[in-house]
């Protein structure tokens, strides 16, 4: 939530007064505009490619970064486990078609789960996918040859995640299938998902694929939308060091009336400073749970205030 602040002396900030209503739109659109997230996951996927081909070693060795960072199983038994995170944020330097083509696909379907599930809880699904299907490829390398297991890079473990999501949420949404062929979206994904298990069991030995990273990103997402879990629910919040007020912003209580939604949503709010305080509170369920969860009631409040902001602008 937004932090106030206010000076000595200054009267009470009333809703006009909030940064939101002010000339500048980004602290308003931060709020409201969705996809925040996905642009940095891709920003950062971006950078450290960046980084990773600008101190690549001479003779095709790898840099420094890809041999500190990048899935080794072997390494991780030996307890070097932030391997299993960094990974994903690490891609071929070989081919810069690798960091293209799931940059791109993120942006596809990511910014669309995001939406659906808020930026905190898309953030943390996204992650957890990252490690899910970074243990399902250690697991599957030391299974099928131990003897020789095999190093991996690259965010598509995660990016299968929210492929399977979306599709989960739109299995009836046009897709293009090699951009000519109009499938469902949960044919096209589904279709992905059998030809990496296809490739995995009965493809050349040898591959430079990490097919078992993919399937583990795509049971981490059926999982997770067939339980319905929300991986934010899974942090204690006793692990914080601070106390859980301080955590939360200040806000203003206030009773809803007994009337439906219904009748709520064409009430007009003539209260300036009790639309602040509702509109508070609707901030808050956003950036928890995204804009998919709020009422009816709680819609009119962003709308309201937003036709509040655009008079302001004019």
């Amino acid at each position: 939530m937004l932090e106030r602040t206010q000076e000595a002396g200054a009267g009470p900030m009333g809703i006009y007064d909030r940064d939101y209503y002010r000339n500048d739109a980004s602290t308003f659109t931060r709020w409201v505009s969705p996809h925040r997230v996905c642009h940095w996951l891709i920003a950062i996927n971006v950078f450290v490619f960046i980084v990773q081909m600008t101190t690549r070693g001479q003779l095709g060795f790898p840099s420094q970064l890809t041999e500190l960072f990048s899935l080794k199983p072997d390494r991780v038994i030996r307890g070097e486990v932030w391997r299993l995170l960094t990974c994903a944020f690490l891609h071929s330097e070989y081919d810069v078609w690798h960091v293209v083509m799931n940059m791109l696909v993120l942006w596809w379907f990511g910014s669309e789960v995001e939406e659906i599930y808020g930026p905190k809880e898309f953030l943390a699904t996204y992650l957890a996918a990252a490690l899910f299907s970074s243990l399902a490829f250690v697991g599957y390398e030391y299974a099928a040859h131990p003897q020789q297991v095999q190093s991996a890079v690259g965010a598509s473990g995660a990016i299968t995640a929210m492929m399977v999501l979306f599709a989960l949420h739109y299995p009836t949404r046009t897709m293009l299938f090699m951009m000519i062929i109009p499938v469902p979206a949960l044919l096209l994904v589904s279709l992905y998902v059998a030809l990496d298990i296809f490739r995995m069991i009965g493809g050349p030995n040898g591959s430079h694929i990490a097919f078992a990273a993919h399937l583990g990103g795509a049971l981490f997402g059926y999982l997770y939308f067939r339980f319905h879990w929300r991986v934010l629910n899974w942090w204690p919040s006793r692990m914080s060091m601070k106390p859980r007020r301080l955590l939360r912003p200040r806000l203003r209580v206030y009773r809803e009336p007994a009337e439906s939604d219904t009748q709520l949503a064409n009430e007009p709010f003539e209260d300036a400073e009790q639309l602040e305080a509702q509109l508070d509170a609707v901030l808050e369920k956003v950036a928890r749970y995204g804009q998919a969860s709020l009422t009816t009631r709680e819609q009119q409040i962003l709308m309201k205030a937003s036709e509040i902001y655009k008079q302001r602008r004019k």
